[in-house]
């Protein structure tokens, strides 16, 4: 994989571009568009690209802020969609010109282009959430943001990555001490919610090898986290500096990180 970028990541939208060159073919999957089609052209603009050179778009799950204008640019610029089945569900099945949607299913592998994805199953509160993992060959990105806890099944599907973009939702007692009703704050902390910053620091530590070139810091809460806060925790693992942590941010998520 020659590298990824973040387009934006938080509650207001989230995407993560990967793109990888295997001689004159390039290949570039977009996961999540959670924004408005007019959002979403300016990000890639500033990325150097706009939809229509985008090969392949996978959504986790049917949230707004991971959704987005999918459908719009599945059917507008003819770019394959793939999503779970019960996600396909919870949006109201919606109907797609021939050959646009495709069905992912925890533990198939998905071919596109030179890239090879591997969707796993998450506890989280959606109809059948994906996340995913992404391979050319060459290296391995691993994906997981809105997922409320650990299981053997996530932390198996993420073995073995050369860079992991984890979500850091909330510090725990930033989240405890918000205004935030009793009822959100259940929901965000628990089971089906979103990760901990020292959840996250979990899963790092049970994934960490040699071979780890890049660790970003995802989905944080602009009021229940931050920066330094979801930097620390993972670097703390890491045994770095806290500067080595990427922080993927809502507006402008994180620039291109190259793998090879």
């Amino acid at each position: 994989m020659r590298r990824f970028c973040s387009l934006g990541s938080g509650s207001t939208g989230n995407a993560t571009l990967v793109e990888t060159v295997d001689g004159a073919r390039t290949t570039r999957l977009l996961i999540d568009c959670g924004f408005t089609q007019r959002e979403l052209e300016a990000r890639l603009a500033r990325v150097g690209l706009d939809t229509s050179r985008l090969d392949a778009l996978f959504i986790t799950h049917e949230h707004g802020d991971h959704i987005g204008c999918a459908l719009g640019v599945a059917r507008r610029h003819r770019v394959p969609l793939w999503m779970s089945r019960g996600t396909w569900r919870a949006l109201g099945a919606p109907e797609l010109d021939d050959g646009l949607l495709h069905f992912a299913r925890d533990g198939e592998a998905i071919d596109i282009g030179t890239l090879r994805l591997a969707p796993y199953t998450v506890p989280h509160d959606a109809a059948e959430p994906l996340q995913l993992c992404v391979d050319d060959g060459r290296a391995r990105l691993g994906v997981l943001t809105d997922a409320g806890s650990l299981t053997t099944h996530l932390l198996a599907a993420l073995q073995r990555c050369d860079a992991l973009l984890l979500e850091c939702n909330h510090d725990r007692a930033m989240l405890a001490a918000s205004s935030y009703p009793a009822s959100l704050k259940a929901r965000v902390g628990g089971r089906l919610g979103h990760l901990a910053n020292d959840s996250a620091a979990e899963v790092l530590a049970a994934c960490r090898h040699d071979g780890l070139r890049h660790v970003v810091a995802a989905h944080l809460s602009q009021q229940n986290n931050q920066p330094a806060l979801a930097a620390a925790a993972l670097a703390t693992v890491l045994g770095t500096a806290a500067d080595d942590v990427v922080i993927a941010n809502a507006r402008s998520g994180f620039g291109w990180l190259d793998l090879h």
